[in-house]
């Protein structure tokens, strides 16, 4: 996926988050998730790093508040965000737009998914039409093919859950970021597949 700031950027948005008001790190870094719509969501490793570099230039400050470290702007730091307002509009233009490019990428992967799905369906279908019918039942009756078809779909549900779910774990275990967005075009997709089943066996 493209990265949702360029070089530099995170710096300086970084301090027009302060200049709102003090933050702690946790607070900071679901602030960018949030203004991102879940597609980043930054590590403490990438966050503190960077806030303790706006300590150094004496941009920020961090005082203790419990167990809690609040980091604050200062004035040095506002006249920065001033000075800086055309570069910050841009940002939030660039931002806008990387967010609008990973969401065209996963529901991309969501519909490339399906894809596959409906491939795997219709190739479980074909093999089901070619292979005999089990000698022991009457394969006329609506039944029989009935709780054949059910153990089909059991198979055909179970494989997919597996897959999907082993592709996510090993994605998140390699450290990768699984976000809100994906997530929620995963859950629109099943829940169109979901209602496409229940209105074909309504008989729609």
């Amino acid at each position: 996926m493209a990265p949702v700031f360029s070089h530099g950027d995170l710096r300086l948005y970084l301090l027009s988050l302060l200049d709102e008001g003090p933050r702690h790190g946790y607070d900071i870094m679901q602030a960018l998730s949030d203004r991102t719509g879940g597609t980043y969501t930054p590590s403490a490793g990438t966050i503190y790093p960077r806030l303790s570099k706006l300590e150094e230039e004496g941009l920020v400050t961090k005082s203790v508040d419990g167990r809690k470290t609040v980091y604050e702007i200062t004035e040095a730091g506002r006249a920065e965000v001033a000075a800086r307002a055309g570069e910050l509009e841009g940002i939030q233009a660039d931002l806008a737009d990387s967010i609008r490019l990973i969401a065209d990428e996963v529901r991309g992967s969501v519909r490339e998914a399906m894809k596959s799905l409906r491939a795997d369906l219709a190739a479980a279908a074909r093999a089901e039409r070619d292979s005999p019918r089990p000698p022991a039942e009457d394969a006329d009756d609506p039944r029989v093919r009935s709780r054949e078809q059910l153990r089909r779909a059991d198979v055909l549900v179970g494989d997919f859950r597996s897959r999907v779910r082993a592709d996510l774990r090993t994605h998140v275990a390699r450290g990768g970021d699984l976000s809100e967005s994906l997530v929620d075009a995963l859950a629109e997709s099943l829940d169109a597949a979901g209602r496409e089943v229940a209105r074909r066996l309504r008989g729609d």
